[in-house]
């Protein structure tokens, strides 16, 4: 996984695991991979992945029992999306809109913009 420099490591891990279950390839009821097997993974040390897995926790995304190992959260989904949609709402739509504003996008062609990636990215879920 190629990290960024904007973000802490432990929180780009904790959205790479966010997504895995989005995607269902974690379920949610479902172990998801031991501290080590995945620090090996996203080559990183091993603390930097429990860093992330306690933050998980107090978001109950995901939690720990003991002598089975963690798994995502029987609500997992639901927490994920409304944890990302606030982060998203609060940090990045203010500078996407900033920028719109700035170059003179409207909201028709941000629309069908929109509507045009959603259909060639994600053809199964468009409307």
């Amino acid at each position: 996984m190629e990290f960024k420099d904007k973000q802490s490591i432990y929180l780009q891990i904790a959205d790479y695991i966010c997504e895995q279950i989005l995607l269902a390839k974690w379920p949610p009821g479902e172990r998801i991979p031991s501290v080590r097997d995945l620090a090996s993974m996203m080559e990183v040390n091993p603390n930097t992945v429990m860093r992330t897995y306690e933050f998980l926790q107090t978001k109950e995304i995901i939690f720990n029992k003991r002598g089975i190992g963690y798994s995502a959260s029987e609500n997992a989904t639901a927490l994920i999306l409304a944890y990302r949609k606030e982060r998203f709402l609060e940090n990045e739509l203010p500078e996407f809109f900033k920028a719109m504003y700035l170059i003179n996008i409207s909201m028709e062609e941000l629309q069908s913009r929109y509507q045009t990636f959603v259909a060639e990215v994600y053809p199964e879920h468009f409307n």
